[in-house]
Order: C-alpha cells, then structure tokens, then sequence
C-alpha cells in the first residue's frame, strides 16, 4: 500500500517549481548579443526579441556584448548559472568555424538550444570608387606585394577573403573589428579596400552610389541583387553559410526553453517580422532547439574538415 505522505510529499515539492514554470515568464529578461549596436546580427536580435515579447508578455532587453569575433558574448553566457531569463544569441560561426580556427571556452553542449531563426547573405564588396569593378580585378590586385586589407568581425566573413586568397594565391589582409557597422564604415572611410558583409551593409549603399558588389560569397545569389554572381559562379569555389539563434547555459527548465522556442518559432509566422527580415537580407528559418542544435553540430563537423583541407591558419586571441 502507498503511504499518503508520500504522495503529499511530492506534491509539495512539485508545487512550487512546477507552479513558477506554468506562469513563465514572470518578469523581464535578457538577450545577450554577440555583436556590436548596428550589426546585422544585432538588428536580427532586436527584430526577433520584439516578436517574442508580443507572444511572451514581458520585456526582453538587449545587451550587446561584442568582441573576440563574436565568441567573447558565447565564452561569457556558458559561464553564467542556468537561468531561463537570460537568452542569448549564439550564432553558427561560433560553434560551427571558431573552434577549429581559436581558443574557446565553451562547447555545443553547454547550452540549451531554444531555436534557430534566420540564414545570413555574404557579399563581397568595394567603393564605387575602387579600381576593382569585378572580381577577378580584385583578386589580380591581391596577388601585388601590397596586398588587399578588408575587415571582419566574424569568422564566415574572414573565411570567404582568406580562403579566396589560398585558392588564388593572392594576399587578403584582415583588420578585426567589433561589428559590421564598423566593417562598413571602415570601407566609406577609406580604412580597409574591400569587406564581405551582409546585405543591409551593402545593398543600400550599392543603391546611394557609396559601393559596389563584385560578388555573393553565399551559395546563391541575392535575391535582392540578382545580376551579382557568387564566386563559384565566377570560378572561385568558395562560399560561406551561417546561421543566427538563441541559446540558454546549460541547465535551464525544460519547460521554460519549450516556451521560450514556441515564442521564437511563432514569431517567425508573423508577416511584419518576416518583412522586416527580408530588409536586412536574413532568410527567416524557423528550428525547433533540437534542429538548431543539429545543424550546428554538422556544421562543425564540415567546417572543421574544410579549415583542415584549407590549411586556413588559426587566430591568435
């Protein structure tokens, strides 16, 4: 025979746990990002955190945390104690490419994978006023002593020059930088020759007559600029692919990352937020945790055989 108290007893120690996690979320949380004010990266966040507060009902706050090609904001997250109401935005360059090529402090499984939600776009890019009007000029340019300098503030978009360099034999110099606000700046300043950034960094300055696009270094071509085409397409065969999503330190509710991820997905459902991807040249893909969790794990598989194939150097840090 089951003694009562048992019964009592589980019922009270399930009570307030499982009470706290049926009313979740209770109070404001945080969204760390990994990449400075401005960034694509950072609008994305800012764009998705929005729709979650409408599905969720309590404020998500936004603290940018840029620096260390976008892992100081992941290496500081796995650090911190399980808590559901501190989200962070760990994107596929720095589980999928930045431990093959530097130091990091953190692994896949020190996180609870809550979803992924967008695709990034890479382009290669100069001033309208470059001597470089395609690729192949830039690319015969990089092969003179001096080189061509070109920025980066994450690891896909030093993969793609770098790679194209090793391919060619030519010389693409990187010079770091915190977030693509700062890649891009850089360029209409005179700082750096060329940069490959995302599509809200490019696109409108392309349009005002500030750029010019030699290339897409995704696997396809812009949607919104079709007539550029990728750099297998013009014989280079490299290409870059990333992803953005959320992730929690490892050891949160189960309960609460469910919600969490249902929040995500179905703000992806909303046409204003989808719209307001397309802007910024996001592809808006819904993954459940478990999905995002996969892809990241298959692509730090390929990647890493690809840096190994590449004989890419590592990064001091």
């Amino acid at each position: 025979m089951k003694h009562p108290l048992l019964k009592l007893s589980f019922v009270a120690l399930c009570a307030t746990p499982c009470a706290a996690m049926a009313s979740f979320p209770e109070k404001e949380m945080t969204m760390t990002v990994n990449y400075g004010p401005g960034s694509n990266t950072d609008v994305a966040a800012r764009i998705i955190a929005s729709a979650m507060e409408k599905d969720l009902g309590k404020s998500i706050v936004v603290d940018n945390r840029a620096g260390a090609l976008g892992t100081m904001a992941v290496s500081w997250l796995a650090k911190q104690a399980p808590d559901p109401y501190r989200l962070g935005v760990v994107t596929y360059a720095t589980q999928a490419i930045s431990p093959h090529l530097m130091n990091v402090s953190y692994t896949l499984n020190d996180f609870d994978w809550v979803c992924g939600f967008g695709r990034y776009l890479y382009g290669v890019a100069v001033r309208s006023d470059s001597p470089h009007k395609t690729i192949d000029e830039l690319v015969a340019a990089a092969k003179n002593d001096k080189g061509i300098s070109f920025g980066g503030a994450s690891t896909p978009n030093l993969i793609a020059l770098l790679e194209l360099g090793r391919i060619t034999g030519s010389k693409f110099i990187q010079v770091p930088y915190n977030s693509g606000a700062e890649v891009r700046a850089a360029l209409l300043g005179g700082h750096i020759e060329a940069m490959v950034q995302n599509p809200g960094d490019i696109v409108p300055y392309v349009a005002n007559g500030q750029m010019r696009m030699l290339a897409s270094a995704s696997p396809m071509r812009w949607p919104m600029a079709p007539e550029v085409p990728t750099l297998k397409e013009a014989g280079y065969p490299v290409e870059v692919d990333s992803w953005i999503g959320l992730g929690l330190r490892a050891g949160a509710p189960t309960e609460a990352v469910k919600r969490l991820e249902s929040a995500c997905l179905n703000g992806l459902k909303d046409a204003e937020v989808l719209e307001r991807f397309s802007t910024i040249g996001i592809n808006p893909t819904g993954l459940t945790g478990d999905q995002y969790r996969d892809a990241l794990k298959s692509g730090y598989d390929t990647m890493g055989a690809a840096i190994k194939a590449a004989n890419i150097p590592r990064i001091s840090n």
